[in-house]
């Protein structure tokens, strides 16, 4: 696949303009391994101005989302020597990865099937959309093994909101299926592997139908207004429009309506 690097800890796919992937260690929960938040930063980055790619699925192979974590090698490299710097940098490069996937132009798809547990829960708060499984478990388990759910929290807050977030990150409860769609964190909740397929598909065919910059500046919209004084909200608002109105998308959006025919980039 042309500019996307090869990994070993995630299968990677490119399908007309979409890309799936795939955390590939069931077998021990598809952890956040060093090796596989290195894989997906560069994969994230590899992408990022890429329009062709329309959008990203995160899945994880075997019927499980992420475990969060890798406490294996959390007690191997840190509490049996480890510094502080060293548990530092590890903390940043995690919150590097979270940064990127936030803020890829593309539309992100989060599949949760199994358990999305601590940082797997972070990755869900990432994504633009989240599929999960009815009996799929969402827990942030960080406070029950003496820990925090540090660069996840934003995240979280951000997603749930304070009530919720505290509640949640306090108490490491653990929701499943309505439970998960009430508080904020999935948005379709379905039964099984071929159901989240078919949800997959429709968000597809629907994101299809938009251009990919306005997409891509849609998004960056979303992220940067709340931040914003109502004066900055406003002007940042109004270069937006006027970078759109003029863009070849933004002539061929609008030309198409009036010769009631579908835009180049929804003509695949």
């Amino acid at each position: 696949m042309r500019d996307i690097p090869e990994t070993g800890s995630l299968d990677v796919e490119l399908d007309n303009g979409w890309l799936n992937v795939w955390f590939n260690q069931p077998e021990i929960r598809n952890p956040l391994t060093n090796e596989r938040v290195h894989d997906l930063f560069a994969v994230c980055k590899s992408i990022r101005d890429r329009r062709d790619i329309r959008g990203v699925t995160f899945r994880g192979r075997g019927g499980i989302f992420c475990a969060g974590g890798d406490l294996k090698s959390f007690k191997t490299a840190f509490q049996g020597g480890g510094s502080h710097d060293d548990v530092v940098k590890l903390s940043l490069g995690a919150a590097a990865l979270f940064d990127e996937i936030n803020t890829l132009p593309q539309v992100t798809v989060m599949a949760v099937e199994g358990a999305a547990m601590a940082g797997g829960f972070g990755l869900t708060c990432v994504g633009d959309v989240v599929i999960a499984d009815a009996h799929a478990r969402f827990s942030l388990t960080e406070t029950m093994i003496g820990l925090t759910p540090a660069q996840i929290s934003p995240f979280v807050l951000k997603r749930l909101g304070e009530r919720q977030g505290r509640r949640l990150m306090l108490l490491a409860s653990s929701l499943q299926g309505d439970d998960a769609v009430n508080v904020g964190l999935v948005d379709i909740c379905v039964s099984g592997a071929s159901a989240i397929d078919a949800q997959i598909a429709t968000i597809q065919k629907q994101v299809r139908r938009c251009a990919p910059g306005a997409v891509a500046e849609t998004k960056k919209l979303i992220l940067s207004i709340p931040e914003l004084n109502r004066e900055e909200q406003a002007r940042m608002a109004a270069e937006s429009f006027a970078e759109r109105m003029l863009s070849d998308e933004g002539r061929e959006g609008i030309a198409s309506f009036f010769e009631k025919r579908k835009p180049h980039w929804a003509e695949d």
